[in-house]
């Protein structure tokens, strides 16, 4: 997607209405969806909330335990956009999530109700903030080389040739992170230019139009990591509990998923998938080794999602370790909306 950035602190950025976007960001297992579900029901006397999901695994059909869904109550307690808009062998990018979410946005506010964008995709809110620069389609010759070059030196190795050519986009990559390695090393070699000249073009533009960025973000953060991880590896414990494993079973008996797909890079399906590829029924010890593989590389997205977050200085941070935290997340709304033009 190319063309200036749109800005979401604008009343009228999207549609002539008088009601802004708000965007609720955070790491994951940091409370969002309570904190959205939460505000919805705070703010309804006054205007109805629609939620706009900001997340690149909830748009997947079928995939539910593992990515933390908001369940059958909690997405009938407020209306939800961007969820199970796809099957698991699709593929999805930031430029389709752009266009799909800025169509929601102008129909919700349309319907004078307020978009609340909520998630941890934090490429997606980039996106939304800065814009996307016009990047080179997917090369199928480019992806096979490298595919070949992993298959034969590891995707470690990769990275770190992609730090050598980028190393702006490498530092916020794992070095396991094979969907997005391949991707930036692809553009690097089909343009001669880094994957992160194309944001930076996009953000000098932006910044030279006096376009704001993220100025209604409100980020939960938690003050302690170690509170996080706790929250992380007790929810994969509970994923578990909840049939985490008989989900993939399911999408592995369908026979066209594979883990080349995104939706299967995901965090935690991976793992899943590499535990059933040495057994089908895990015994203890392997059971064990996916909890140790899976909270681990939730907290490497964690941390990727806190790289993120950083770079966007006019977030308002609230502590989502704090006993009141779910108060303060409605009083900095509140406070944002006390701002907006009547």
């Amino acid at each position: 997607m190319s063309g200036a950035a749109t800005s979401l602190s604008s009343p009228s950025s999207v549609t002539g209405s008088g009601l802004p976007v708000i965007a609720l960001a955070g790491p994951t297992a940091s409370g969002k969806t309570a904190a959205a579900l939460a505000l919805a029901r705070h703010l309804a006397p006054r205007f109805p909330v629609e939620i706009v999901s900001v997340d690149s695994a909830l748009v997947y059909r079928g995939m539910d335990i593992g990515t933390a869904k908001p369940d059958a109550a909690e997405l009938a307690a407020v209306p939800h956009h961007l969820i199970d808009i796809l099957d698991a062998a699709e593929r999805y990018s930031a430029a389709a999530f752009v266009a799909d979410a800025g169509r929601c946005i102008r129909e919700i506010r349309q319907r004078g109700a307020l978009p609340l964008l909520v998630g941890g995709t934090m490429l997606y809110f980039k996106a939304l903030f800065d814009g996307l620069d016009a990047m080179p389609a997917a090369d199928p010759a480019i992806r096979a080389a490298l595919d070949a070059e992993a298959a034969e030196r590891g995707w470690a190795a990769l990275h770190a040739e992609l730090a050598l050519v980028d190393p702006a986009t490498a530092q916020r990559l794992a070095p396991l992170d094979s969907q997005r390695i391949q991707r930036a090393l692809e553009v690097f070699r089909a343009t001669g230019q880094p994957l992160s000249s194309f944001h930076q073009r996009q953000q000098r533009a932006a910044s030279a139009a006096g376009e704001p960025s993220a100025a209604t973000l409100v980020s939960l953060e938690p003050a302690d990591r170690a509170w996080l991880h706790r929250r992380i590896a007790q929810r994969f414990d509970t994923m578990l509990e909840q049939g985490f494993l008989d989900e993939v079973r399911s999408l592995r008996a369908r026979g066209d998923l594979s883990l080349d797909l995104p939706s299967m890079r995901c965090v935690g399906y991976r793992q899943a998938w590499e535990t059933l590829d040495q057994s089908a029924q895990p015994d203890a010890r392997q059971l064990q080794d996916l909890h140790e593989r899976g909270v681990a590389a939730t907290r490497q997205l964690a941390k990727r999602q806190f790289t993120w977050l950083r770079s966007l200085p006019q977030r308002q941070v609230v502590p989502a370790d704090a006993p009141d935290a779910l108060q303060q997340v409605i009083a900095a709304v509140d406070g944002l909306l006390a701002r907006v033009p009547a």
